[in-house]
């Protein structure tokens, strides 16, 4: 039986208002092409039809996605607009030809943006480094 570490934080309500930084990675086999690019991005827009979501920013690489999600009133926790953007981005990716069993990897990384200054070094990291080595998370705070 495989086992699935939670990543979460214990305690904190994924509903609650604020910026997520949200990072979601491709199975081993698939790659983004041009042709699934433009669904994940036309589904990435759709954040934004529901009630208390918004999209603020996201950047395609070519085996990962960097987005963040603004939540404001949500009726869901995070974990299910995720859940539900790779269902249907996954659905109609293997109506367009892909034939692998899994588009994403089964879990995801999502960080809480506490302050103006983490989304400011977040959004660049998104824009102008995504290969750089990993974020202080501890300084973002600062």
């Amino acid at each position: 039986m495989e086992y699935r570490k939670n990543i979460r934080l214990k305690n904190y309500n994924y509903r609650a208002n604020g910026y997520y930084f949200v990072t979601i990675c491709c199975s081993c086999r698939a790659q983004f092409c041009p042709k699934y690019s433009e669904i994940i991005e036309n589904h990435l827009r759709n954040f934004n039809k529901y009630a208390g979501v918004r999209l603020d920013y996201y950047k395609l690489m070519p085996n990962h996605l960097h987005f963040i999600l603004i939540l404001e009133e949500a009726k869901l926790a995070l974990c299910r607009y995720i859940q539900n953007f790779k269902s249907k981005t996954t659905l109609e990716i293997k109506k367009n030809g892909f034939i692998g069993k899994r588009f994403w990897q089964p879990n995801y990384y999502e960080h809480i943006i506490k302050n103006e200054n983490a989304l400011y070094k977040i959004r660049e990291y998104i824009q102008n480094n995504p290969f750089a080595e990993k974020l202080d998370w501890v300084k973002l705070e600062e």
